[in-house]
C-alpha cells in the first residue's frame, strides 16, 4: 500500500466511524466518502531541449454541498491519485470545520519541480490551468498553492485561465501575488491561525502563554511563522527543526539566527543541535508537528511528553499514535482545525476578489481571529457536551454541516 492509499484509507475510516456513531445511513456515508468528480490527465510539455515530456496530473472535486470546491495544487514526484483524493476529502471536512462556504478539492502533478527550468515550470503550470479551465471558476472550483507551488505559479495559472475565458476572474485562484489580487496576511495565515486556536484552548484550560514551552518540528512557512508569532505573545519556543537538523535552547531559540543559518548554511542549528526525532520527545508543554504526515507513530508515541499537540502539518500523527495519546490524556488540536488559517485567508482573498475591494493586513488578521475563534468554540462545545476528543468533535461538526446541506 503506497503512502497515498494509507492517507486515503485513514481519512475514509474516520469519516465512516464518525458518521456511523452519528447514526447516518450507508448511502449518506457513501456521499460523504466518494468524490463527485475525478479528473485525470496527461500534460505534454516542450522542454528547453526541444523534446516533449509527459506529466500525469489530477484535479479531484470531492463535495460541493456547502459551496465551490476549494483546495491546493501540489507538484511532487510522489504524488498519486489516492493522495490527491484523500486531501480533497479532508479539505471538505476542513472547510466545514472552519465554517467556510466551500467544499473540498485538490490537484496534483507528478513532477520534481527543482529539476525544471523556470520556463519549463511556467509551461507546465499553464498547461495544467488550460486542462482544468472548463471545470473551475470562482463559483465552481477555486484552486490555490500547496506543496512546491507558489504565488508566482498561481499568477501563471490565473493568467492562462483568463486568456481562455476571455475576461478577468481574480477570484478563481487564491494564494496569488498581492499585485494580482492576492490578500495581505496570506503568507503568515496558517501559522497565525494555529496560534489563535492554541490561545483559545489555553484560555479554556485556564493556562497562560507566558512561559509555556513549545517545540516546533518543521521550519517551512507554517512552522516558522507559528514559532515567530508564538514567541511574540509570550510562549517560550525552546526547540525548532527542519528536515536536516534541529536546535534546542532552554532559554528560547533565537529564531532570527536560526533563519539566517538556514539561508546561509542550509540548516537551522546552532548551539545544541538535536535531531527531528529528539525534538518530538522533548519534555515541553506544547508539541507542534508542522512538517510531514505520520511523524508521530507507533515507534515514538510512548516517548511523547507534551501535554498538548497542535497538528500544524496534515496528518502528522498516525491513527494508532492519535488513539494512544488521546487515551493518555494528551489534548490534540486536529489538523482540520489547527491549520485551517490558510484556507480561511484564502476565503477572505476570494471575497475580496469577488468584491473588488481589498482590506488592510490588520483587517485580514482581525477577521481571521474571529473566524478561528468561532470554529474552535463550536468544536470545544461539542467535545465538552459529548465528552469526546477534539478530533472526533471536529469531524462530527463538519459532517453535520455537510449533510445538512445535502439534498
Amino acid at each position: 500500500m503506497n503512502a497515498g492509499q494509507k492517507v486515503l484509507e485513514s481519512a475514509q475510516v474516520i469519516i465512516r466511524k464518525t458518521a456511523e456513531k452519528m447514526g447516518l445511513d450507508e448511502e449518506m456515508i457513501k456521499r460523504l466518502i466518494e468524490p463527485e468528480f475525478a479528473h485525470e490527465f496527461a500534460l505534454t510539455i516542450t522542454m528547453d531541449s526541444g523534446t516533449k515530456k509527459v506529466f500525469k496530473g489530477w484535479r479531484i472535486q470531492h463535495n460541493s454541498a456547502l459551496g465551490p470546491y476549494k483546495g491546493g495544487i501540489r507538484f511532487h514526484p510522489d504524488t498519486v491519485r489516492e493522495e490527491v483524493q484523500a486531501l480533497a476529502t479532508l479539505m471538505s471536512i476542513k472547510c466545514a470545520v472552519a465554517g467556510l462556504p466551500y467544499g473540498g478539492g485538490k490537484g496534483g502533478i507528478v513532477v520534481e519541480p527543482k529539476k525544471l527550468s523556470k520556463g519549463e515550470l511556467e509551461r507546465l503550470s499553464r498547461a495544467f490551468a488550460s486542462r482544468i479551465a472548463h471545470v473551475i471558476g470562482e463559483d465552481v472550483d477555486v484552486p490555490a498553492p500547496d506543496v512546491n507551488t507558489t504565488p508566482e505559479i498561481m499568477s501563471w495559472m490565473l493568467d492562462e485561465y483568463q486568456k481562455i475565458i476571455g475576461r478577468k476572474s481574480p477570484a478563481t485562484f487564491t494564494g496569488k501575488p498581492v499585485s494580482m489580487g492576492g490578500s495581505l496576511g496570506r503568507t503568515e495565515a496558517t501559522g497565525r491561525g494555529g496560534l489563535f486556536v492554541l490561545l483559545s484552548l489555553l484560555s479554556k484550560l485556564n493556562k497562560k502563554s507566558e512561559g509555556t514551552t513549545v517545540a516546533v518540528q518543521g521550519f517551512g512557512n507554517v512552522g516558522y511563522y507559528f514559532a515567530k508569532l508564538a514567541s511574540e505573545v509570550g510562549f517560550k519556543v525552546v526547540a525548532i527543526s527542519d528536515s536536516k537538523s534541529g536546535v534546542y535552547d532552554k532559554d528560547g531559540v533565537d529564531l532570527d539566527r536560526a533563519l539566517k543559518n538556514k539561508k546561509e548554511k542550509g540548516t537551522v542549528s546552532y548551539g545544541k543541535a538535536i535531531s527531528n526525532e529528539e525534538l518530538l520527545e522533548l519534555d515541553v508543554d506544547v508539541l507542534v508537528p508542522a512538517a510531514l504526515e505520520n511523524m508521530v507513530n507507533d515507534k515514538n508515541m510512548a516517548k511523547i511528553k507534551a501535554e498538548i499537540i497542535v497538528e500544524m502539518a496534515n496528518g502528522p500523527l498516525t491513527q494508532e499514535a492519535y488513539e494512544f495519546l488521546a487515551k493518555k490524556g494528551v489534548v490534540i488540536i486536529p489538523d482540520v482545525l489547527a491549520n485551517a488559517g490558510g484556507v480561511t485567508v484564502s476565503y477572505l482573498e476570494w471575497v475580496q476578489g469577488k468584491a473588488g475591494y481589498f482590506w488592510s493586513e490588520k483587517e485580514v488578521n482581525d477577521k481571521l481571529k474571529i473566524m478561528m475563534d468561532k470554529a474552535f468554540e463550536a468544536i470545544w462545545d461539542r467535545s465538552v457536551e459529548k465528552k469526546i476528543p477534539l478530533k472526533q468533535a471536529a469531524f462530527e461538526v463538519a459532517i453535520e454541516r455537510i449533510t445538512s446541506a445535502l439534498v
